[in-house]
């Protein structure tokens, strides 16, 4: 599983740090920040699931309020949003 975050679309409403450890405040840019990522085109950072967080990232994608994160199985279809 893959998740992607697109840091241009975050508002900073910070929902996803509460829901996933990988995921942690930028309060200076008012931005959140996937730890351990890499940026694969401008602002959109993209890295692997580890088993044991596929929940907690499934989560964070669902409470983003402007679907900033995505899912992606193994397969690389998109699973949330």
């Amino acid at each position: 599983m893959k998740v992607e975050f697109d840091e241009d679309t975050c508002i900073g409403m910070f929902q996803c740090v509460a829901e996933w450890d990988a995921f942690v405040k930028d309060e200076s840019r008012g931005k959140a920040i996937l730890e351990d990522s890499e940026e694969r085109e401008d602002g959109v950072f993209v890295r692997e699931v580890p088993d044991d967080a596929e929940l907690d990232a499934k989560f964070a994608a669902r409470t983003c309020p402007v679907d900033a994160i995505t899912i992606y199985d193994d397969d690389g279809e998109q699973v949330i949003p």
